[in-house]
């Protein structure tokens, strides 16, 4: 299943590769907590749909809630989609940069691994990546002096 969904993540990028737009516009406002590389080599796209795999073998995992969930944002690797109505939400591209981060120490088949056993687990408000995420996001929402983002998550994951 880890196959499957990876391939299915890889033809969803390549289907909005055009539309990509580098996370290094966010340079300014998140100096300190991200590399002006690893910003050059993020990207999001902004769509009216969150795209999300839907097989049955995630639903016989007990997946449906994640599924079914409406969310702002979803990262797939070193690419994350975002509705219009949140594109300027500064907040939202750090918590989906996080994951990029996460997608990047643990590898296409160790964060997708992890992650559906952590939303099984824990459910997706409790799974340890979204709480890290999370948290992360908010010590930045509430003016966090400058953290390297990609340690800390490396010290933590």
């Amino acid at each position: 299943m880890i196959n499957k969904i990876e391939a299915w993540i890889d033809s969803i990028n390549a289907k909005y590769q055009a539309q990509r737009q580098s996370c290094a516009i966010f340079s300014r406002q998140f100096s300190g907590f991200y590399s002006e590389h690893f910003q050059a080599n993020s990207y999001f796209v902004v769509l009216e749909k969150i795209p999300k795999p839907n097989f049955p073998e995630l639903r016989e995992a007990g997946l449906d809630d994640f599924i079914n969930m409406d969310v702002n944002g979803i990262t797939y690797k070193n690419t994350y989609y975002v509705l219009p109505r949140c594109a300027d939400v500064l907040r939202l591209h750090f918590h989906e940069l996080v994951h990029v981060v996460q997608w990047n120490l643990l590898g296409a088949q160790g964060f997708i691994n992890r992650y559906i056993h952590e939303i099984q687990n824990y459910g997706y408000n409790d799974a340890p990546l979204e709480q890290m995420a999370y948290g992360l996001d908010g010590y930045y929402l509430q003016g966090g002096n400058p953290l390297d983002v990609q340690s800390y998550v490396q010290r933590k994951i």
